[in-house]
């Protein structure tokens, strides 16, 4: 078995280096981990969803931001008053109710997995991000679930 000397003046190069790379990369150094979502934003997240329920648009209205923003795989960040004639007014009819199997988050920012039961008797998954501000929803990103389909609310699709 062969040993391998390392001199001290090795050894003391080693540890400038490494200390000089600790203070020029200080995120590094102070990292610490996320701490999830606060109370708050998950109630508010929770209230987003049950409004959809609810279907009662002048009570949900007030839980997104004035800046909100709505983006699908059809929907390129649009306002909020678009996505209440795109979205709202075209869903709400056939959203029963919904099924949060996944809310997970840090700070403002939040992923969320659900199933949603429609009046019709189907069933879509979805996952979506929410940016949220002040207890309101900024911003929805929609990431459609399923296979070989588009689901929603009115497809015949199963």
């Amino acid at each position: 078995m062969k040993k391998t000397a390392m001199s001290r003046r090795t050894l003391l190069g080693a540890g400038v280096c490494t200390l000089a790379a600790a203070a020029t990369i200080p995120e590094i150094a102070s990292a610490h981990p996320e701490t999830g979502l606060s109370p708050k934003n998950e109630a508010t997240v929770r209230k987003y969803y049950t409004g959809w329920e609810r279907k009662d648009w002048h009570s949900f209205a007030p839980l997104l931001a004035d800046d909100f923003t709505f983006t699908s795989p059809f929907d390129d960040r649009i306002s909020k008053s678009a996505y209440k004639i795109g979205c709202w007014d075209t869903q709400i009819a056939f959203i029963g109710r919904f099924d949060l199997t996944h809310v997970i988050g840090t700070g403002n920012e939040a992923f969320v997995m659900y199933v949603c039961h429609t009046t019709n008797g189907k069933t879509f998954r979805n996952v979506e991000y929410l940016r949220l501000k002040d207890e309101q929803v900024q911003a929805v990103e929609c990431y459609f679930g399923g296979q070989n389909t588009i689901p929603s609310a009115v497809s015949g699709k199963k």
